[in-house]
């Protein structure tokens, strides 16, 4: 498979995303006392967001919902009971290097150890990737694995980020996830339509939509938290994949001061909906270290669903 001149318009912009604390600040016009506070909270977690996810940002607002997600904090370098570096137990049910399986027929497998956006509250942000499978020949214990296992209908591209990896790579893993008889779908976890929509093209769709002819059934699950989030360009992201004949669900985290009112919920299903997309997911916070401020009480999300 050749690099299009879509992957490389994607990847330029993944590589002109914004990775320091003064260029953020300075950009958005924010207060330059954030900016020691930010440089010690992104030496333990880094900063990294794309120039198309800041230009939704209004510049000089500290109650931006979309900076709030994105902006290192010193609220983060606080140590705060209950809060854990494995929030969700990933290490615990770790079967081989590159799979996780938490529940019966499924298995995730950590595919990429990178993201386009470093989301503040992110459940993974302390996660071992380093102890995952690189190359080719890393990958095959993981392959005879899910072969053997028969029970497995349902394969997850996680990590990090699965549409990071390049077009060749991600048909790689979809032929050998395709070749495994009774794998019936295939889950993408990725926040990539949303935070840098260049990364859907035709190419990558034409080889998603393959997998149908093969018996894998693809369905894209994207990661919206706001209504703001959904730019034109993730509109057209989304609509593409829609018609490629590929399933888009969403889930959201409640996040505090974000998205925890009633109105900001249905202003966003609305506008999942209205696009085809279904609203799959509302979590509330997975209470890893750095995130505590992040957190909503379960009470009140309990009214919000209500």
């Amino acid at each position: 498979m050749a690099t299009s001149l879509s992957e490389t318009t994607w990847q330029k912009s993944l590589a002109q995303a914004i990775r320091d604390p003064q260029e953020l600040i300075s950009r958005l016009n924010l207060p330059q006392d954030l900016l020691e506070p930010a440089r010690r909270s992104a030496h333990l977690f880094p900063l990294m967001v794309p120039v198309s996810y800041l230009n939704r940002i209004e510049p000089g607002s500290l109650d931006d919902p979309l900076l709030k997600q994105i902006l290192p904090v010193e609220l983060e370098n606080a140590d705060i009971p209950g809060f854990e570096t494995d929030a969700v137990g990933d290490l615990n049910v770790r079967a081989t290097p590159g799979i996780l399986q938490k529940y019966h027929g499924r298995a995730l497998l950590m595919v990429s150890g990178a993201c386009a956006i470093h989301c503040r509250y992110c459940f993974r942000r302390h996660y071992p990737y380093g102890d995952e499978p690189r190359t080719l020949a890393d990958w095959e214990p993981v392959w005879q694995s899910l072969q053997a296992d028969s029970t497995v209908q349902e394969i997850i591209l996680s990590g990090g980020d699965p549409l990071l990896l390049t077009d060749l790579r991600l048909n790689d893993l979809c032929e050998r996830i395709a070749a495994i008889p009774h794998v019936k779908r295939l889950r993408i976890h990725s926040r990539l339509p949303v935070v840098l929509p260049d990364r859907i093209h035709a190419g990558l769709l034409e080889m998603l939509h393959g997998l149908t002819e093969q018996g894998t059934m693809p369905w894209m699950v994207i990661h919206i938290n706001h209504p703001n989030e959904i730019a034109p360009d993730v509109e057209l992201a989304i609509k593409q994949m829609l018609q490629a004949g590929i399933p888009v669900l969403n889930q959201s985290v409640l996040l505090k001061g974000i998205n925890d009112t009633a109105e900001t919920l249905i202003e966003l299903s609305e506008k999942l909906v209205n696009l085809g997309v279904i609203p799959y997911y509302l979590h509330q916070l997975d209470r890893v270290t750095g995130a505590a401020h992040f957190e909503v009480p379960e009470e009140h999300g309990r009214n919000l669903i209500e």
